[in-house]
């Protein structure tokens, strides 16, 4: 049988094989390990799976990789990131560090809004040149498949044009971006004081002009006590939905307001930091079937006291992913594996359990988990070539990333020579 790539000689491979299902509970410690293992490759997709010496006797090839004492695992899935912006601000970084908190910052004009203006003055091929570096540093990081939202425009012009340089960025790089709308991240600065003028935009305006163009998949929302309330979340969300747009959630990440329990009442696809989530707004999201992401490296940025409950949402059946958050403000993280120190150093999570929750998890809070997030038959084949002694190096060493070669659909997208 002819294949286009085999893998030979891996030392182990993590499958993380699920079924196109989130792994829950104890199910996310096992990675669904082959030892001395390789893999068939053809046409992007994976033939098959199995015992190095089996793969070499049954195939023929065009190209062999020697995995000889490596480790092979998914490729990230980063299901929450906010690449598509002009300017950093690391000037905020340095106030939260002299006493000032996220909201102070936000409420004095900073956060958010002082994104707003460099989009609105940026070109379509400015904001396109300017997130491409950053999108292919986290593929050198191992991330082939990424959320990627809008929300620093807060205009329906603006909005659109950050969702159109998502998609050119789609379809320019060999990884998966998925877009997500985010017209609600934030009100703009002159309808600070006039809520209602502002969700009837979004409502009636930029939410419809994004659904007729199909340019995103998701909607979101910032629900939290200084920007979007329960009430007004319910609305945005619910024309958002009617529309044909997925659901997802900024819920709970500082204060307790019932985010969690609304994405469990909209069925939202997913429910993201949940620093603050409650114990109902926990088993709500249980018995709908969100998938709970947690943004560690956000709350380490924000140098938080408490951290989301992972350790409480696995024990009670949630499939529990994690993603970067990367951003221009709370969080300027675009590793992965640092993403999976901070899971299991400040929640708790085992490294086999982050590591389940940055692939096969994350690609449920994607609805891609048909394609990608494990290694199994008829998947795409987003591979990661590790040069570790085994799974739990991977969170264990900080700074550096010891991944050698990222295949995206069977073809090498970065490699150490």
């Amino acid at each position: 049988m002819k294949a286009d790539i085999i893998i030979i000689n891996a030392k182990q491979i993590a499958t993380f094989a699920s079924n196109a299902s989130a792994r829950q509970g104890a199910a996310m410690d096992d990675a669904g390990i082959i030892e001395h293992g390789g893999i068939a490759i053809k046409d992007g997709v994976i033939l098959e799976i199995g015992s190095s010496r089996e793969i070499e006797a049954k195939y023929t090839w065009d190209e062999a990789i020697d995995a000889t004492g490596k480790v092979l695992s998914p490729g990230f899935v980063d299901c929450h990131s906010h690449p598509v912006f002009v300017h950093t601000r690391e000037d905020e970084f340095a106030l939260r560090l002299a006493g000032k908190s996220y909201v102070e910052i936000a409420l004095a004009g900073g956060g958010i809004r002082s994104s707003i203006a460099g989009v609105l003055a940026a070109s379509e091929d400015e904001l396109v040149q300017l997130a491409l570096p950053r999108i292919q540093k986290m593929m050198q990081q191992g991330t082939t498949t990424l959320e990627a939202k809008s929300g620093y425009g807060l205009s329906t012009e603006s909005e659109l044009k950050q969702l159109r340089v998502i998609k050119r960025l789609n379809e320019i790089l060999p990884i998966d971006i998925v877009p997500t709308f985010m017209g609600a991240h934030e009100f703009p600065a002159q309808y600070k004081d006039d809520h209602e003028a502002y969700i009837d935009i979004l409502i009636n305006e930029m939410i419809p002009a994004v659904a007729a163009q199909g340019i995103a998949e998701f909607c979101d929302i910032f629900t939290e006590a200084h920007v979007y309330s329960i009430d007004e979340s319910r609305r945005v969300l619910t024309a958002a939905k009617a529309t044909g747009l997925k659901l997802k959630m900024h819920a709970d990440e500082i204060e307790a307001i019932g985010g969690a329990e609304l994405a469990a009442e909209l069925a939202c696809v997913s429910a993201d930091h949940l620093g603050a989530a409650s114990d109902a707004g926990i088993l709500a999201m249980k018995e709908a079937g969100v998938i709970p992401v947690l943004l560690p490296a956000t709350l380490f940025s924000l140098r938080a006291r408490n951290y989301a409950r992972a350790r409480e949402m696995i024990s009670k059946g949630l499939g529990v992913a994690i993603a970067t958050d990367y951003n221009p403000g709370s969080c300027n993280c675009d590793s992965m594996a640092l993403t999976m120190s901070l899971a299991c150093l400040q929640m708790g999570m085992s490294p086999v359990e982050a590591l389940c929750a940055a692939t096969i998890n994350a690609a449920c809070a994607l609805n891609r988990q048909d394609s990608v997030g494990s290694l199994e038959v008829g998947k795409k084949a987003d591979i990661l070539i590790w040069d570790i002694p085994g799974l739990n190096f991977i969170p264990y060493h900080l700074g550096s990333s010891h991944i050698i070669r990222v295949l995206k659909a069977g073809k090498t997208i970065h490699c150490v020579a």
